[in-house]
């Protein structure tokens, strides 16, 4: 593979290259196109049919927004809350992340032989390229010193690379949606800003709705002597995830400064980002109320990732049990269980 551009499919290279959009209508009309979508196809759509995997490629397709997060007019901040901003701890980790989940998507893009899978995963990896742009740019915009990026190196095993992303995307991008909701209302971050991020969220929420299903799917249509393999190394691919989270990952600059950065930071932090008494079963309550709310506009015969949502149902269940009920609950409000 000799650049990332050999396996996009009819997207350009450069944020710059896609089209302006005419109006403000139509940035609308794609931002809600980007959160609705239904498949004509009437019946259960079960993963390993033609079905399926053709709703879930269409799925990917037509939700995509041409127009954010690509063009940007980065609020100034003022010196309160652009300290908070600069001072999180994830700012090196975000930008590295994105950097290797678009080339391990490509690679794995590039390995499979299935057109619509193909094109699905190329365009995850073309919208992850994205998500680095945005970052890059918002950390230049604010001028947020930043560690040297390591060198990114095309993985030697495609699909374990593309399973160790896929299932770090799932567990992060619930816990994000909570977090990001508790920095919007506690105006942790500015208006201008939550308006910025606001379709990044979106297409994390697509991206593992992608990846969701395209794991029934290879699971289905996947030989049967291979599964007891794969099983193996799904179980593998967790194990390492729990190991890479345990701790902070620490780098150190040209300069020899230190920059630590929280792996883990998407379920630790949401009380670094509000003054108001913000309990564990409060999170999760709202990570699971948020989560239903960005799949809510998706065909429901599409599959969820289930792991992090039943965990946090889980923990809730244990913390009632030992009468650390989320606040809403007090207040008459349902809670997901």
């Amino acid at each position: 593979m000799n650049a990332l551009s050999d396996i996009y499919s009819r997207l350009p290279d450069n944020l710059d290259d896609l089209p302006p959009p005419p109006n403000e209508a139509a940035v609308q009309e794609a931002d809600y196109r980007a959160r609705h979508w239904s498949s004509a196809v009437p019946g259960p759509l079960k993963p390993g049919s033609q079905e399926h995997k053709q709703a879930v490629a269409q799925m990917f397709r037509d939700t995509f927004n041409p127009y954010k997060p690509s063009v940007i007019n980065w609020p100034k901040l003022d010196p309160e809350t652009l300290k908070r901003v600069t001072s999180l701890p994830i700012w090196d980790i975000a930008v590295q992340t994105e950097g290797k989940a678009r080339l391990r998507m490509a690679a794995y893009a590039s390995m499979i032989d299935d057109p619509d899978m193909k094109d699905a995963i190329s365009r995850n990896a073309w919208e992850e390229n994205r998500h680095k742009e945005v970052l890059s740019k918002l950390v230049e915009a604010y001028g947020i010193e930043m560690a040297p990026e390591p060198p990114y190196i095309e993985p030697s095993d495609p699909e374990w690379a593309y399973l160790v992303t896929g299932f770090s995307e799932c567990v992060d991008s619930f816990f994000a949606f909570g977090l990001f909701k508790v920095a919007q209302t506690s105006g942790f971050f500015p208006a201008e800003l939550i308006e910025t991020f606001e379709p990044v969220m979106q297409e994390e929420c697509r991206h593992i709705l992608l990846f969701a299903n395209w794991l029934a799917w290879y699971r289905a249509t996947g030989p049967a002597w291979r599964r007891p393999w794969f099983e193996l190394k799904v179980l593998a691919v967790w194990f390492f995830l729990v190991y890479e989270r345990i701790g902070l990952a620490r780098s150190v600059d040209s300069d020899g400064k230190e920059h630590t950065q929280d792996n883990n930071f998407t379920v630790t932090g949401a009380q670094e980002m509000t003054s108001q008494d913000l309990t564990l079963a409060d999170f999760m309550a709202l990570c699971l109320k948020e989560n239903d709310k960005r799949f809510s506009g998706y065909d429901r015969r599409l599959l969820r990732p289930k792991l992090a949502p039943n965990l946090a149902k889980a923990g809730l269940w244990a913390l009632r049990l030992t009468g650390r009920r989320p606040k809403a609950e007090a207040d008459g409000v349902v809670v997901p269980a």
